[in-house]
């Protein structure tokens, strides 16, 4: 029979009894507790070794910190010997330079005057003033003899003369630079007089290109009057232009001058208010304190020279030369540098009142350089650069031409000159044969534009699509808004447009379109010689620094035969650069337009000191991480590098650079997260020099000896006007 209690039978078939439970309970604590003691022995023990880790480490960086604070006046008189011997050296360099050039200008016997003797200069101005020389290829070699004293006063006025004597060489500037304008004005007359006997047999109108290495002349003169004509095109200097058709049915002549040069964006009010509010913030007080304050710094300042903030550039010429005060005293970072304003005597007065209004707003804080709200339209010439001159767009009123009657040559002489054509035209000011026409199209006039075509000049790279502005003579700046209908041909690199009036106008491109910098490298070729390459937002360039030279390359450019491959100084190369659209330089006003990755400037510029020390032995990079450690330092990757070749990936180093301490970081630039534990067998420096040399070979640092001051500072001057720490 089955049993009859059912519980029973499942306990004999396996159930644990309580004892048993009991028994494993115990067994699962004492396994639990044995588990915790280990964990918590190896959790002890591990804590121990962490704490024993950190005391070993903190006494190995108090040993180091002692050490870097017991040699750390010996590194920076060091350093401060080297900058001051090279700096020294090199002013010397210059001094013997300017007196040689001073020299052989005195030495010159080709009939041209000293710009810098001041009757000299001022007898020049008047024979050429009273000239009546019209010949063309006369005026242009004439206008190409001021045009190389005007270069030479640009030189002179770069080396920073005496107030009294900066401002005498402007005015002669400008006199110099009106005086050939109105020359290729007469020029222009003489040939508008002969229009007539010149005229091309196919159109019946006269049209002429006169042009030498400063100037190109395109003149049409309307012979013909013909109402179907729509424009006319100098194939063999890429310029063109079409007139709406009341202005083909009357005597008008058309001229487009294209300066290879630039007379008018110096005038322009932008760059004066530039300087204004340059001048302003040195000299203002802070809003925050009283108005009272204000108006007696204000009292005193009246009487000062214009000066200008110069504190956040490191690209001063007087190189303040000794990192080691930048590093020991961190109060000189708030000083500035202060020089005079360039500016002409015609506009001091406008200058004076403008700088007066702006004073007397004790409200308002210093403005940034930035265009005027009440005007978006003005060409800030900060953000943009005139590129390949200037073009004068005119028309004029067609002098009489001559007759000839019965063999004797009639000319009608006028004293008025050269008469520009107002256009749009008033009915009234139109010459009588062609007033009953004009009145009949005088809506139309004012509403037709008149059209430009123009090939980019072949000494220029358009890095985009060119913009264009026209002068207003009256505001005395560039402006965008009288600009229509602009078209840009990228296959024949030209570009149309259309203006309501006739304009002189320039092409322009933004300044800082290549920035900011993807990477750079500053790589040594050799003894006194390095190549420095910056990869920008749009296009690489590298230069070459051989000795105090430097010249540069690029790839897949065309049309810069005169800048490629030449060698140039460093001023000359950055003005050349410029001139062609391939700006890789700074300012002060940089950081307005460009994103950048601010460092303490005086911290970037010790650092610029010390590379070019180092370069004819050290490589150096850019890293990704130099974002990542804060205004404070600076992070670059470097390496001893003795051959001319590419640096190998893995040769490459981390170094953390600051104010007070250098240190070789442990990490690589590949790493996933930035760490700032200092390199096995590495020491901490007070400056960038010595903790480089520490590891350097016998030959790298012969190198470094041996590298010449001239070579030295190049390389620093390239750095300090690139600035690639910040704007990359």
């Amino acid at each position: 029979m089955p049993p009859k209690d059912g519980k029973s039978a499942k306990n004999k078939g396996g159930n644990i009894s309580k004892a048993e439970r009991a028994r494993l309970q115990r067994e699962a604590d004492e396994q639990r507790r044995r588990e915790e003691e280990e964990a918590r022995v190896i959790a002890e023990r591990e804590e121990s070794e962490r704490l024993e880790r950190e005391r070993i480490e903190q006494e190995k960086q108090e040993e180091l910190e002692l050490k870097d604070r017991e040699r750390r006046e010996d590194e920076l008189n060091e350093l401060r010997h080297v900058l001051d011997e090279n700096h020294t050296a090199v002013t010397a360099w210059e001094w013997e330079c300017r007196d040689k050039a001073k020299w052989e200008r005195y030495m010159r016997c080709d009939g041209s005057p000293d710009p810098s003797v001041q009757p000299e200069i001022n007898s020049f101005i008047s024979l050429w003033r009273e000239d009546s020389e019209t010949q063309i290829q006369q005026v242009l070699e004439n206008c190409a003899l001021a045009l190389q004293l005007t270069s030479e006063l640009d030189f002179l006025l770069s080396e920073g003369p005496d107030t009294s004597v900066a401002q005498q060489y402007r005015e002669t500037l400008v006199c110099l630079q009106s005086l050939i304008h109105c020359k290729l004005n007469q020029a222009t007359e003489e040939l508008l007089k002969s229009a007539s006997s010149h005229s091309d047999i196919e159109t019946g109108n006269m049209q002429t290109v006169v042009q030498d290495e400063n100037v190109t002349l395109c003149l049409w003169a309307n012979l013909n009057k013909n109402p179907r004509f729509k424009g006319f095109q100098f194939e063999e200097v890429g310029l063109g232009f079409e007139l709406p058709e009341p202005l083909a049915v009357i005597d008008v002549a058309v001229r487009i001058l294209r300066t290879r040069y630039d007379h008018l964006s110096h005038h322009s009010e932008r760059e004066q208010l530039h300087r204004r509010r340059s001048m302003i913030e040195a000299i203002l007080t802070p809003p925050t304190e009283s108005i009272a304050a204000v108006q007696d710094e204000k009292t005193e300042g009246e009487g000062d020279e214009p000066v200008e903030e110069d504190s956040r550039s490191v690209r001063s010429d007087s190189r303040k030369r000794s990192a080691v005060s930048v590093i020991s005293a961190k109060e000189g970072r708030k000083s500035s540098s202060i020089k005079p304003l360039d500016q002409g005597e015609s506009q001091m007065e406008e200058f004076k009142t403008a700088l007066e209004a702006d004073q007397n707003d004790s409200d308002s804080s210093p403005a940034e350089p930035v265009i005027d709200s009440a005007d978006v339209h003005i060409v800030d010439l900060q953000q943009f650069t005139p590129l390949g001159g200037v073009f004068y767009f005119d028309a004029f009123h067609l002098p009489p031409q001559s007759r000839t009657v019965k063999g004797w040559e009639m000319r009608e002489l006028l004293e008025t000159g050269l008469q520009v054509f107002p256009y749009p035209t008033e009915p009234s000011r139109a010459q009588s044969s062609t007033s009953v026409r004009l009145d009949q199209h005088s809506s139309a006039v004012a509403s037709l534009p008149v059209g430009v075509s123009v090939a980019l000049p072949d000494s220029v790279l358009f890095l985009e699509d060119p913009h264009v502005a026209c002068w207003d003579p009256i505001g005395q700046h560039w402006r965008a808004d009288c600009i229509s209908e602009a078209s840009y041909d990228a296959e024949t690199r030209s570009i149309s447009f259309k203006m309501n009036t006739f304009h002189a106008f320039t092409l322009l491109q933004e300044s800082y379109i290549n920035m900011p910098f993807q990477s750079w490298e500053l790589r040594p070729l050799g003894q006194n010689s390095a190549l420095f390459t910056i990869t920008g937002a749009l296009i690489e360039v590298g230069i070459t620094v051989k000795d105090k030279q430097c010249m540069l390359h690029m790839e897949q450019t065309k049309n810069l035969d005169h800048l490629l491959g030449k060698w140039m100084s460093p001023s000359d190369l950055q003005k050349a650069m410029q001139r062609a659209g391939i700006n890789i330089f700074v300012n002060e006003y940089s950081d307005k337009y460009v994103s950048i990755n601010p460092k303490d400037p005086l911290i970037e510029h010790t650092v610029y000191e010390q590379m070019a020390l180092m370069s004819s032995a050290v490589a150096f990079s850019w890293s990704r991480w130099n974002t990542q450690c804060g205004q404070e330092h600076l992070v670059l990757q470097a390496c001893e590098q003795l051959e001319a070749g590419p640096v190998a990936e893995e040769a490459w180093s981390l170094y953390l650079l600051g104010a007070q301490r250098n240190q070789h970081l442990k990490m690589k630039e590949q790493d996933d997260s930035f760490s700032p534990g200092l390199a096995e067998g590495s020491e901490f420096h007070s400056t960038f020099l010595h903790m480089l040399r520490q590891d350097m070979s016998t030959e790298g640092q012969a190198r470094v000896r041996q590298s010449h001051y001239l070579y030295t500072d190049t390389v620093q001057r390239l750095l300090c006007a690139t600035r690639v720490l910040t704007y990359s």
